[in-house]
């Protein structure tokens, strides 16, 4: 078996290769997983990113996934700040850890790196919708 002297097994005709080899994951690439989960998170209106997200969408036309994420990974281990914007009338607490357990989920699940700290920075309330849901109320009562 010469592929196995050289690190390499060959099995079902893939090749996985063992010992020091290495597998970087970007930060971007743990930014956009972050950011989904955070998307799903029932009370969170919107992410808060600097300037630069928001010409980006723009320009893009895209919706920029990691947007009010940033992301530190080191060789086995990530630390994550999600910058949000909450719905008016949530309980923040909650939609915090929420979205904690959430980001250490998928990205512990998705990329095998340990996650140390996801830290919430609550950013803004966003009180349109709020206001819009408590006016349909009042017209609905009269």
């Amino acid at each position: 078996m010469e592929n196995e002297e050289k690190g390499l097994v060959t099995e079902d005709s893939e090749i996985a290769l063992q010992d020091n080899n290495e597998i970087r994951i970007a930060n971007e690439v743990v930014a956009v997983i972050a950011g989904v989960a955070v998307s799903e998170v029932p009370g969170v209106s919107e992410m808060a990113g600097g300037f630069a997200g928001g010409i980006t969408e723009v320009l893009s036309g895209k919706k920029n996934l990691s947007k009010g994420i940033k992301v530190e990974v080191g060789e086995k281990e990530t630390k994550i700040d999600v910058n949000i914007i909450v719905e008016y009338g949530v309980r923040i607490p909650d939609v915090a850890f929420e979205i904690q357990n959430r980001v250490k989920k998928s990205v512990e699940t998705m990329t095998g790196l340990k996650v140390l700290e996801v830290n919430v920075h609550v950013q803004g309330v966003n009180t349109d919708a709020g206001l819009n849901n408590e006016d349909s109320k009042e017209n609905a009562q009269k």
